[in-house]
């Protein structure tokens, strides 16, 4: 998963939207103590930033140290490098020791792990009962209908890895074994959204993160080509906000707690 994102990680950290302040505000409603937070795939540091505000410390992990250099460093982050699959003497190195952990999160990476081995960590790192895991994910960018026409037909190239359909499915079918949260009588999926303000740069600049862009570029495809990119020109127009427009991007939250 590293190296799907090795080459764009400027890219990455500049395109990449952040997210809602209210996703975190119902996240840290469900977690009984803000001690600890482990950002796992933390990338550039997106949703590390936000979790700095609410917990008192956090610990952010990527197996790509090329992301994390494009990371916002904050005091109460630290962020590790890790192998893409940690021991447990690593995991108690450089996440925390048995029940020692607030709150999981995952933000629009957990379709990329080995889940059985990766919940496996989790429920041990948790607090118990009540340790709180979150994962969301994001589906493509909603600008208007004539951008989001030309969009679909670029997002559907055969670059993707297998691994996408869980994201285009909402995170619905992804396997979660954890209980509801106080309060909810499901893991969700949870819907969420963001706004973001982006010029048609700032929107090439995201689609040339995606990984699908990278694996294509490897094999001497330009997917962003001349024609594509004209096609994008027209749709997006301009308008009184001299070229920039609110891009929405929908979330989708599996959240729950770990249990006895």
């Amino acid at each position: 998963m590293a190296n799907l994102f090795i080459k764009q990680a400027e890219q990455y950290a500049q395109g990449r939207p952040s997210y809602p302040p209210h996703l975190f505000q119902f996240i840290a409603s469900k977690t009984s103590q803000q001690d600890l937070a482990w950002d796992v795939g933390t990338g550039s540091g997106q949703a590390a930033r936000s979790l700095a505000e609410i917990y008192n410390n956090v610990i952010a992990t990527d197996t790509s140290s090329k992301q994390l250099e494009f990371a916002t460093k904050l005091p109460n982050i630290r962020y590790q490098q890790t192998s893409p699959t940690m021991s447990s003497a690593e995991l108690e190195q450089k996440v925390g020791a048995e029940s020692s952990v607030d709150l999981v999160t995952i933000a629009q990476a957990m379709h990329w792990f080995d889940l059985p081995v990766f919940y496996k960590q989790v429920k041990w790192v948790l607090k118990k009962p009540h340790g709180i895991i979150a994962a969301w994910c994001y589906t493509t960018p909603e600008v208007n209908d004539s951008m989001d026409k030309v969009l679909e037909r670029f997002y559907k190239n055969p670059y993707w890895d297998s691994a996408r359909q869980m994201v285009d499915d909402k995170y619905k079918t992804i396997d979660f074994p954890f209980e509801a949260v106080d309060g909810e009588d499901s893991t969700g999926p949870f819907e969420f959204e963001n706004e973001r303000w982006m010029g048609l740069e700032d929107y090439f600049t995201y689609l040339r993160s995606w990984s699908a862009y990278q694996k294509a570029k490897e094999k001497g495809v330009e997917l962003l080509s001349e024609h594509v990119v004209e096609e994008f020109k027209r749709a997006w127009g301009e308008d009184e906000n001299g070229g920039q427009k609110l891009v929405k991007f929908p979330i989708y939250l599996r959240i729950g707690k770990v249990g006895a």
